[in-house]
């Protein structure tokens, strides 16, 4: 798994939620793009069942994998680059476009996961599945044919990572900390939201003041002077905070929610499939553990009886384990294709 990705943008592939339909009022983005098209492109994600079935067909081979992400991830690379082409670059748009970069990645990390477990299936529990089939008899036959199964099956590496590998630490690391800040920029923006509405209200209750104290003095004075009391006391009251600033953050805390609300979710989809992955590879571990020793006992006939009925215990638990882990891995991609295109919808949709 690649290191975590900068948070400056290597590509233009990020928005600050200016309006993409093409009309003349309108900079920024391709005249080409549909903004509608694009909106129901993005909401057409697979259901968990279809990717399910689609995901067993293939073989899980690292070329198979990337076209699989490239079909079934929505909306997919080449769609958001075509959604934030000629985007103004802000700390905002980085965010968002690491956002798009980080879950993609996360989401081959699963596939390469998914290829772990066919490879567990394979090269280890379908040769013990073909050993316990129906109710074998535990004689020297059964005990003969076992001690060679444990022979291949003793080479076999366990294909899933430590709990504190190198490459899922990493994948866990770049999500926290884009969630981290994606929450500092969103406070920042709702701190400034705030900011400007205590100073509206300020600004407002100072032309009021002014009117009244005019007002007071003199009603005929107040009626031509007021004119000039809009112009000249507004200023005079608080700076000039123009209504166009406000809707950008609205916007901007729009994109940032959707973008924070994502990245906890599929950092809780991670943190559940991490589980997964730590208990198979203890698991694998462990029958490694009981096929080294029986091995070390030789074909002896009561050893193998012993190591073949605790294998066969453990083999029954790590299918099931095995099923969870891809079920799992299709729920990730049922999440982050909703999230994506939740953010996607916040920069796409016209701010009136």
């Amino acid at each position: 798994m690649p290191h975590c990705l900068s948070f400056k943008p290597a590509s233009p592939e990020a928005s600050n939620g200016e309006d993409p339909h093409p009309h003349p009022s309108t900079e920024g983005v391709a005249s080409t793009f549909n903004l509608s098209h694009e909106l129901t492109r993005a909401f057409q994600t697979p259901s968990h069942h279809d990717i399910r079935s689609r995901l067993l067909e293939i073989d899980p081979t690292p070329e198979n994998l990337e076209l699989f992400l490239s079909q079934e991830l929505k909306p997919n690379k080449e769609s958001v680059q075509e959604a934030l082409r000629d985007a103004k670059q802000t700390s905002l748009t980085q965010l968002v476009s690491t956002y798009f970069q980080h879950s993609e990645n996360a989401t081959r990390f699963c596939l390469n996961l998914y290829q772990n477990v066919h490879s567990a299936r394979c090269h280890l529990y379908t040769p013990l599945s073909e050993l316990f089939h129906g109710d074998p008899a535990i004689d020297e036959f059964f005990c003969n044919l076992a001690f060679d199964v444990f022979l291949k099956l003793d080479t076999f590496e366990n294909p899933f990572p430590s709990p504190d590998s190198h490459s899922f630490r990493d994948t866990k690391l770049c999500l926290n900390q884009l969630k981290d800040k994606l929450d500092t920029r969103l406070h920042k923006s709702n701190s400034r939201v705030r900011i400007l509405h205590h100073a509206t209200v300020g600004s407002a209750l100072c032309l009021v003041t002014a009117v009244v104290a005019v007002a007071g003095s003199a009603a005929v004075i107040a009626y031509h002077a007021l004119p000039t009391l809009v112009v000249v006391a507004g200023p005079l009251c608080s700076p000039y905070l123009p209504h166009s600033f406000k809707k950008k953050e609205l916007t901007n805390i729009s994109q940032l929610n959707a973008a924070a609300k994502g990245t906890f979710a599929l950092n809780t989809d991670l943190d559940t499939i991490d589980r997964l992955v730590s208990r198979l590879h203890t698991g694998i571990k462990n029958d490694k553990l009981l096929i080294l020793l029986g091995l070390e006992r030789g074909r002896d006939v009561y050893s193998i009886q012993v190591f073949a009925k605790q294998l066969r215990k453990s083999h029954v638990n790590h299918t099931h384990q095995l099923k969870f882990l891809v079920d799992h891995i299709c729920r990730w991609f049922t999440n982050v294709n909703k999230s994506r295109s939740l953010l996607l919808e916040e920069i796409l949709i016209p701010r009136t």
